[in-house]
């Protein structure tokens, strides 16, 4: 069931194609799936006496609107059921109230202060610890102590945020 030059669905598609194209092209949001569709519609529906044209237009508006409705339900159902792939960072972030922000800068100004305060071993190897994670033997290497004094150090420092943060 190929379509012919001679064929009267072939000049029927000739003559209403730029119009349903235009037509779809809205529903479906890209000029391209509205093509795909009013193609489909010809090839599936247009009857093979397609005689009366004044008749055949409304009926091919009629078909390429239900094909174009049918292809963006379909896209909307296939959004919904697969996985989200978007990364942490693309993602709206909440970033609470003002109050909630204030509330944590004063708790990092406080978190400052207290390390300003601390002798300079001791805040070295805190900070490669929390905040660098590095193990402590790579800490008793890098201060050139013993595994056993970077312990110390670091309970003591957190000892002493303990104290300080209450």
């Amino acid at each position: 069931m190929g379509i012919k030059e001679d064929d009267r669905r072939y000049t029927a598609y000739l003559a209403h194609r730029i119009d349903l194209i235009n037509y779809a092209t809205p529903i479906l949001g890209s000029r391209a799936d509205a093509e795909d569709v009013v193609q489909e519609a010809f090839l599936k529906f247009v009857p093979e006496d397609a005689d009366n044209p004044d008749k055949l237009k409304p009926y091919l508006l009629r078909i390429v609107r239900n094909l174009a409705l049918d292809v963006r339900k379909r896209r909307r159902y296939d959004l919904r059921h697969s996985p989200d792939d978007t990364p942490f960072w693309g993602l709206p972030q909440d970033h609470g109230s003002p109050e909630d922000h204030a509330l944590f800068c004063e708790q990092i100004r406080s978190v400052e202060a207290v390390l300003s305060q601390m002798p300079a071993r001791t805040r070295i190897a805190l900070e490669m610890h929390r905040f660098g994670g590095y193990r402590m033997e790579e800490i008793a290497t890098h201060l050139d102590i013993s595994v056993a004094s970077v312990h110390r150090l670091i309970k003591a420092a957190l000892a002493e945020f303990a104290a300080k943060m209450k």
